[in-house]
């Protein structure tokens, strides 16, 4: 007997007549063919940004979440990932979308640059340089590798909640490594609520599962 929260307006009205996830259109200038899979998941993807909801893509490694998530990169985005993985992600927008502009947030004269379209940085950056990066809303925030965030009490966590995005996107190939909560703090920063409070998501779903 309460209404529906204002953010989920775009969804209620999606779901009207809902007749399944339509056929995303793919942005322009891109040098790849999906696999059905892929294709599949950038719909669903699409959907959930339409919708004004975080997205969690989970898969194995090697299955091309990273491609999946260029399909859906929209304005100026941020990408938040291991060091170890900061140059695959420079190769795969080199390959896969030429057109965008990326500059790297990284390094002693890292600074902000207005004039990029997809800016990476590190969870170590991300985590000292959290008032600066939240004092800029992103249309796209990412975090690739995930699970970085399972514990939401880390000063890592509670830095990611803090950045602004209008769509959130994490990538996972392991969203649940020890226990059930690994989950709650994922979500917690793509659409925070969606899984309750986090002492009531471990009383009702954690600790019963686990």
């Amino acid at each position: 007997d309460q209404p529906a929260p204002a953010d989920l307006q775009n969804l209620r009205r999606m779901l009207d007549d809902f007749d399944g996830i339509p056929e995303a259109p793919l942005p322009a200038g891109l040098k790849a063919t999906l696999r059905d899979y892929q294709r599949t998941g950038v719909n669903w993807l699409r959907f959930l940004q339409d919708a004004r909801m975080g997205a969690m893509l989970a898969d194995d490694m090697g299955l091309g979440k990273t491609l999946q998530a260029l399909c859906v990169m929209e304005g100026p985005t941020l990408v938040v990932c291991p060091a170890s993985v900061l140059f695959n992600w420079e190769r795969e927008i080199e390959r896969f979308r030429p057109t965008l502009r990326v500059c790297r947030y990284h390094g002693p004269r890292r600074a902000l640059t207005p004039e990029t379209d997809v800016m990476l940085t590190t969870y170590a950056v991300m985590r000292r340089d959290i008032e600066k990066l939240s004092s800029t809303r992103f249309r796209t925030v990412v975090l690739d590798e995930a699970q970085t965030i399972k514990n939401p009490e880390s000063k890592v966590a509670q830095a990611a909640f803090k950045l602004q995005g209008d769509f959130r996107l994490t990538l996972t190939g392991t969203p649940v490594e020890n226990r059930l909560e690994d989950l709650w703090s994922q979500f917690h920063f793509l659409n925070p609520g969606l899984l309750g409070g986090r002492r009531d998501f471990r009383n009702l779903y954690a600790r019963p599962i686990d």
